[in-house]
């Protein structure tokens, strides 16, 4: 069974290369699958590129879904670096 989590992106440049870029490597960390969906698009949360097509601005909302058996541990870390901003100042 799939978990998910809803999610803002607060970072001031958005879900960018950079932010993408974080995202794929914690997501890369666990076995689970992911996908992220935003406006009803779904993407493999493990590919940098297909993060980066969301054009997900600040304020966006997207969708977390993962599946196996680390897929909690997995939203728990990938929620906590977008409630973090991707360590961004602003």
């Amino acid at each position: 069974m799939a978990e998910i989590r809803i999610v803002t992106i607060q970072n001031e440049l958005g879900l960018h290369a950079r932010a993408a870029a974080q995202f794929v490597q914690i997501a890369n960390t666990y076995q689970a699958d992911i996908t992220v969906e935003k406006d009803g698009e779904d993407v493999n949360g493990k590919s940098i590129l297909n993060l980066m097509m969301l054009a997900a601005p600040i304020g966006s909302e997207i969708i977390l879904k993962a599946e196996g058996d680390d897929a909690n541990e997995m939203l728990a870390s990938l929620t906590r670096l977008i409630d973090n901003k991707f360590g961004e100042a602003k």
